[in-house]
């Protein structure tokens, strides 16, 4: 808005004085907010940690390309702009808009307005590690004013989703415009970034390549053990296949001396039992010889 000045023969020295005194706050408040963009950006490079599953990749490729960020060949750092007007969101419904950030230290802002109504809001950042709640959902008054949120993405890749949730209403459809800009960050933004983000991942490769190699020790040491174990029991065993060998044979020598052993006592008892049969035959020859 402009000022208009009141003052009589100073006219344009007191609007110059207030338009300089205006841009001097304009410019210290631009000056803050990048100090603060940069801190956050140095933060999050900071403590930096690859996703699972790029450490446990087979090529390191995926590692490093995460750690660089995007390429500069061909780097502009230019915004990225979403705009929606007048867009419906059904009774008992909720519309996501949905936007990939890629380039790590990107700055987002957006401004949501609604007509005659208030409608649900919510923003959040998902990554492989998990979902991050940017703003939690909740009904604004966008149709009172505009709802407005700058925030920084220091992790990518990360999936945005804006959701605009009229799932409480049962009678009206609600009218919602938007407007995302994201800023990537600059050239120079980046290529700190770029060393800030491979200092704190060499930390975390390192780290994990220690107890890798305190587990690599302790699975050799017990893989000796397993293999002196086996070996020593591969040896039993090849003692007790020969004892099975001698105890098989003897046992089929055994069967064969039992079911002889059975008959010869079997056939003994008959004898004992009913007499020989050349016996009765003898004394019955005895007998009609005496007649």
């Amino acid at each position: 808005k402009s000022q208009i000045c009141h003052c009589v023969g100073i006219g344009h020295r007191c609007c110059f004085t207030m338009s300089e005194e205006t841009k001097t706050r304009q410019n210290r408040l631009a000056e803050l907010e990048a100090k603060a963009v940069a801190e956050a950006t140095a933060s999050a490079d900071d403590s930096f940690k690859p996703a699972p599953s790029l450490l446990n990749a087979p090529s390191p490729e995926a590692l490093l390309q995460q750690v660089d960020g995007p390429s500069l060949e061909g780097y502009h750092g230019k915004e990225s702009v979403y705009v929606g007007k007048s867009v419906p969101v059904a009774v008992r419904a909720k519309l996501e808009v949905p936007i990939n950030v890629s380039a790590p230290g990107s700055v987002v802002e957006y401004a949501i307005e609604s007509k005659a109504y208030d409608i649900g809001f919510g923003v959040t950042a998902e990554r492989e590690e998990g979902i991050t709640v940017v703003k939690e959902s909740d009904r604004v008054n966008s149709h009172l004013a505009p709802v407005t949120g700058k925030f920084l993405v220091g992790t990518v890749p990360c999936l945005l989703k804006f959701e605009f949730d009229n799932d409480y209403s049962w009678f009206r459809e609600k009218m919602i415009s938007y407007r995302i800009t994201v800023t990537p960050p600059s050239v120079e933004t980046l290529m700190a970034g770029r060393r800030r983000r491979a200092k704190a991942c060499q930390k975390a490769v390192e780290e994990d390549l220690q107890s890798a190699k305190v587990r690599l020790e302790t699975a050799d040491s017990q893989m000796i053990s397993l293999e002196t174990e086996i070996s020593k029991l591969e040896k039993e065993i090849e003692e007790k296949k020969k004892t099975l060998e001698v105890v098989s044979k003897e046992q089929t020598w055994l069967k064969t001396r039992v079911e002889l052993r059975s008959m010869q006592s079997n056939l003994l008892q008959q004898r004992i039992s009913a007499g020989w049969t050349d016996e009765a035959d003898k004394a019955e020859e005895e007998e009609k010889k005496a007649s």
